[in-house]
């Protein structure tokens, strides 16, 4: 018994669909070079060094931010190893590939730039 015409139809636009939201997906990830810092502090850090305010104001609850410029993006991720490869980076220069999203970059990997 074969399939209706409105059943192929449906199921050959949502194929579509999800291949292009793949795809597009895809494109949005990239590489974002920047100083690792805190949403909190930004550059101007309250309580002693960069490196030392950074990770009290993280342990507070702030998310950490990567600094290009004048901008600042906050860096999502629930990732532990990568929470763990930026505590490492703090106030260091670091590549972060992820999707940016407004001034969030949803973050899959951290790694120190070249």
């Amino acid at each position: 018994m074969t399939q209706p015409v409105f059943c192929r139809i449906g199921l050959l636009l949502a194929t579509v669909l999800l291949s292009s939201n793949l795809i597009f997906s895809s494109i949005a990830r990239r590489n974002y070079v920047g100083k690792v810092g805190d949403a909190m502090c930004g550059v101007k850090h309250q309580i002693g060094g960069p490196v030392e305010c950074t990770r009290i104001c993280v342990q507070r609850g702030s998310k950490y931010d990567l600094i290009v410029g004048a901008q600042a993006y906050t860096l999502n991720t629930k990732d532990k190893a990568v929470l763990e490869r930026l505590s490492a980076l703090t106030n260091k220069t670091a590549s972060v590939k992820g999707t940016m999203n407004g001034d969030m970059i949803e973050v899959s990997s951290v790694t120190p730039a070249r």
